[in-house]
């Protein structure tokens, strides 16, 4: 099968190559801070392609590409701590591909873009959570998680806006992300594949997607080994800051 028979129907030549790029920026961003790669690629790539469609890409060749990170996450998480989290993924993760597959496209977006504007003013704001760690919290954050990836592979902002504001050292803070990021993937592939939205069209497009992304993990993943602590937050805060700006449907004239 030659490359554009990769591509789906509905998807041109030009917006394949685009998505592509965009691909590589967000598995950066990915191997980087652990998240970022939906904040990046979602609006964008679903300015391009039906969201259905690039959500499913975006989930199979994320969850391939993160697989070799795994390893070291597991030996350096906090993994009680993440285990909690994960069942509140079980939940939130089939509420969030439910209604990706009700919602029109524009309102699903309009949903995550408050959900992550809301998270951008409370890190911004200053305010931390400094009590002890509550399960019920833990499960709520990790649902919530869940629904923004069932809805659109998006549920970085409140996983990382919790573990920011914890008093645990990048690497653990990381950890915790790709790990808790390693099951809601898993259960966000058994929702998507009983929801019929793998389709052989997403599978054929990641093919091709697929290995510029895991590319860019690769990247990312070298560069964090290079930066401090107050580097590691700035981009996680700077990334929170874009996926609002970029994923707000009302500036689609001058964006898009």
């Amino acid at each position: 099968m030659s490359l554009t028979g990769l591509i789906p129907t509905d998807v041109s030549l030009n917006a394949a190559i685009a998505i592509c790029a965009i691909a590589f920026v967000s598995g950066t961003a990915r191997g980087f801070s652990g998240f970022g790669s939906a904040l990046i690629f979602m609006p964008l790539a679903s300015s391009m392609a039906a969201p259905q469609l690039v959500a499913a890409v975006l989930l199979i060749i994320d969850f391939i590409a993160a697989l070799p990170l795994i390893p070291n996450a597991w030996k350096q998480a906090d993994r009680k701590a993440t285990s909690v989290m994960v069942f509140g993924a079980l939940i939130g993760v089939p509420i969030g591909t439910y209604f990706l597959s009700r919602l029109d496209p524009v309102t699903t977006r309009w949903i995550i873009s408050g959900f992550v504007f809301a998270l951008l003013v409370l890190l911004l704001s200053g305010w931390r959570y400094r009590g002890k760690d509550h399960a019920a919290i833990s499960i709520g954050i990790g649902g919530l998680s869940g629904f923004c990836s069932g809805l659109a592979q998006t549920g970085g902002p409140p996983i990382v806006g919790y573990w920011l504001g914890r008093p645990v050292a990048s690497v653990i803070a990381r950890a915790n992300i790709l790990l808790f990021f390693a099951a809601s993937d898993f259960f966000s592939a058994v929702s998507y594949s009983l929801t019929g939205l793998i389709t052989s069209d997403a599978i054929r497009f990641s093919l091709l997607v697929g290995p510029v992304y895991a590319v860019g993990v690769l990247i990312g993943a070298q560069l964090f080994g290079r930066a401090s602590e107050t580097l590691f937050r700035t981009i996680c805060y700077a990334l929170i800051a874009a996926a609002v700006l970029i994923g707000l449907p009302a500036l689609d004239g001058l964006l898009r």
